[in-house]
């Protein structure tokens, strides 16, 4: 069915390393909206709010199941079966500092390859098809389209553009949106999702009731850090609360990739140290499905605190019971493993180890953030790794003398119900700080006071310097919601028939030219015809620069003709 544009229907996908989800809201424009979150897992026995970010297809790529059933489809197979399939899990990182092009491949489980577009726009689509399905069951049987909706997709705060543009297109090669209803679809970053939510929360939306009974939203003035622990990276976001309750970007989100995942990677090399002989190498190789079982056995047990326990599984015992037989050591002396009774014991030491690397790194970033800013009040912890009891008794232990720290009593559910409120209203993220020194290439007259001999052209209308790097915003810099910044430039010959302009960029805050070290580019570029010669040099192409959300647009237009050239800034390499 067709609906009024008024009508703010919003569907928020929050694609995470390790689980994903969404939430839907149909609430009127003039009504407080609230969002509805799709609950998972129910035929396995379990209820959460996300599902696992895991995807099979079968032997000749063709998508077979997402989610929980993917991974029991999957855990369920014999070995030669599963090798056939392709199996992915935690496959979001692939997109993190990594140089992403069209026919950029990820590997499955087993090693072997495939697009990565194919990979996340088939997981996209599960989650496009089951949403309007829930949403078909829950509105009465009245049934929607993708276009019905405004549709938000969160992304991690510290990855690169071209990471953001990789989703975006994924999203449309998954029929979320089309080329042409882009602006139907909204990036945002998860720990300002995360904060749009958790600012509205009375005190009693947190684990702890150690602050003001008001929400953060009425308080203005008040500084907070965001802390989004997700499987697969750390993201730290600096905001302050402005009148009316929109927030202020106040340092650019940092962060790093040491989320969830790495202390699971710390377990499993300590498994590989604990048994003797390789054994746990040969488990990994010969049944690589049961050792995804106890993997997933270790994701709830590292919740918890203090000594854990696993239960070996049958085929681990077959190996160790055929090394015993033989004689064989069984188990190399590790502090803070311990073998009991078919269960491998670890203590409450030896699990803090595990999460030694990602607290390190979170403590420095926070550290460093907090020197710099010594008025923070509070420090949000959020995502699913925050529901760790280690690292939020961490986090408080090094930090409650600086600020409170509160972690909401669904962490998890943060970034998707935030992203929904996003989705409603975008303005409520006032001011962000530009990540990068952005500009564009051009020619000046050759003045040789100031510009490099090596860089002097001619052409009929006298002596010019090319690769000047103009610059349009600074790396820092206050950029505001909805915000646009218009420059002027014009043709180097009287008879110039088209522009290109072509957009750097660089971390680098003064630059002189656009291939100096730190540059980055041409990262995106747009040809603007200029038809109408009549006016000869004294001609202008407008650019107008959209700054303020978390993608760039750019649009340029010849004054005379009206000739215009729209290029988003897609940091996607084809070469």
């Amino acid at each position: 069915m067709s609906r009024s544009e008024t009508e703010p229907f919003i569907i928020a996908i929050d694609f995470g390393t390790a689980y994903s989800g969404y939430a839907y809201c149909m609430t009127p424009q003039n009504a407080e909206p609230v969002p509805h979150l799709r609950r998972w897992g129910q035929e396995q026995g379990q209820e959460t709010p996300k599902t696992p970010t895991c995807i099979l297809f079968d032997g000749n790529g063709k998508f077979k199941h997402f989610g929980y059933e993917a991974k029991h489809k999957y855990l369920e197979m014999e070995k030669e079966e599963a090798t056939e399939h392709y199996f992915f899990e935690n496959f979001k990182m692939e997109l993190y500092n990594k140089r992403i092009t069209n026919d950029f491949e990820i590997r499955d489980v087993n090693k072997k390859p495939m697009n990565a577009l194919k990979v996340f726009s088939a997981a996209l689509r599960f989650l496009k098809d089951d949403a309007l399905k829930h949403v078909f069951i829950h509105t009465n049987g009245i049934r929607y389209i993708a276009s019905d909706f405004t549709w938000v997709l969160t992304v991690p705060a510290i990855w690169d553009f071209s990471a953001r543009m990789f989703m975006r297109e994924a999203a449309v090669q998954a029929g979320i949106v089309t080329p042409f209803s882009g602006d139907k679809l909204v990036i945002a970053l998860e720990p300002e999702a995360a904060s749009v939510w958790c600012k509205k929360l009375p005190s009693d939306g947190f684990i702890t009731d150690e602050h003001d009974r008001n929400a953060l939203q009425q308080t203005p003035g008040t500084h907070y850090i965001v802390v989004d622990c997700g499987g697969g990276t750390i993201d730290i976001t600096l905001h302050k609360v402005l009148e009316g309750g929109a927030v202020k970007e106040l340092h650019k989100a940092s962060g790093n990739d040491k989320g969830g995942q790495k202390v699971n990677k710390k377990f499993k090399q300590s498994m590989k140290e604990f048994f003797c002989d390789d054994l746990w190498e040969e488990y990994e190789k010969h049944f690589s499905t049961e050792v995804q079982r106890f993997v997933y056995d270790f994701e709830i047990v590292k919740q918890g605190q203090g000594e854990a326990r696993l239960n070996c599984y049958y085929n681990l015992a077959g190996l160790i019971e055929q090394n015993q037989s033989k004689n064989k050591e069984l188990f190399n002396d590790v502090k803070g493993l311990s073998w009991n009774k078919g269960k491998i014991i670890i203590s409450k030491d030896k699990m803090e180890f595990f999460y030694h690397e990602s607290l390190v790194h979170i403590t420095e970033s926070l550290y460093e953030l907090l020197n710099r800013h010594s008025d923070v009040k509070y420090i949000l912890l959020v995502g699913g790794f925050a529901q760790s009891r280690v690292l939020c008794d961490h986090i408080k232990k090094e930090f409650s003398d600086q600020a409170t720290v509160l972690c909401p009593k669904n962490p998890q559910d943060a970034i998707l119900r935030g992203a929904v409120m996003f989705g409603r209203d975008q303005s409520v993220i006032r001011t962000r700080k530009s990540a990068f020194t952005y500009g564009l290439s051009v020619s000046n007259r050759f003045d040789a006071s100031k510009h490099k001999e090596e860089k002097r052209f001619t052409n009929k209308e006298g002596d010019w310097c090319k690769d000047i790097f103009s610059k349009l915003v600074g790396k820092d810099e206050d950029v505001g919601w909805n915000e646009t910044k218009e420059y002027t430039f014009g043709p180097i010959e009287r008879d110039q028939k088209s522009m290109k302009l072509s957009f750097y960029r660089t971390e680098r805050k003064h630059v002189s030219y656009v291939d100096e070290w730190g540059m980055e580019g041409p990262v995106a570029s747009c040809v603007v015809e200029m038809p109408d010669v009549k006016k000869g040099m004294n001609r202008t192409v407008k650019l107008e620069v959209f700054f303020g959300s978390t993608e760039m647009k750019a649009k340029a237009t010849d004054v005379e003709s009206g000739s215009t050239a729209s290029v988003k800034i897609d940091f996607i390499r084809n070469q």
